[in-house]
């Protein structure tokens, strides 16, 4: 692969001081008539996150899925909203893993620009099978997960 191949990759963020860090641009797309982003598209750049945060990890959500062993759904979500970011900001979704259960996994997640935090979330995802029943998330996962378990405020 040349270099020039290298720079067409699609994006990734990176795990950093035990917080998985993903830039995020705003395009009009994003934003309501007011040229403010669109309250729904805060979940969707933290979704792209955590399946970027899993993907740098070495989750195979892919795989589990085609394997029939399960997949990972929002179980549960509280979200605030502290300021509004506007059309072509540079935004950082910040993950970190809080707290792993048999069948899911807590995650804190932020979206800032700069040093601004625009929302605060908090995300249950359970792991479920492919009839939608909770069951154990694979061992390997887990332990992709421990060294990343944050215990600040």
């Amino acid at each position: 692969m040349t270099a020039d191949n290298l720079l067409d990759k699609p994006q990734s963020g990176r795990v950093a001081d035990g917080e998985h860090r993903f830039p995020v641009r705003v395009f009009f797309e994003d934003t309501d008539l007011s040229g403010i982003v669109y309250h729904a598209n805060y979940l969707r750049y933290m979704e792209r996150a955590r399946s970027d945060f899993l993907r740098v990890l070495g989750v195979d959500q892919r795989s589990a899925y085609e394997a029939g062993d399960g997949v990972y759904a929002v179980r549960d979500l509280a979200i605030r909203y502290n300021a509004s970011a506007r059309l072509d900001d540079e935004l950082v979704v910040v993950s970190r893993v809080t707290k792993i259960r048999a069948a899911s996994v807590l995650i804190h997640q932020r979206v800032m620009r700069g040093i601004t935090i625009l929302t605060d979330a908090s995300v249950e995802a359970a792991f479920v099978s492919p009839s939608g029943r909770p069951t154990r998330q694979p061992a390997a996962w887990v332990q992709a997960f421990q060294p990343l378990i944050w215990k600040g405020n």
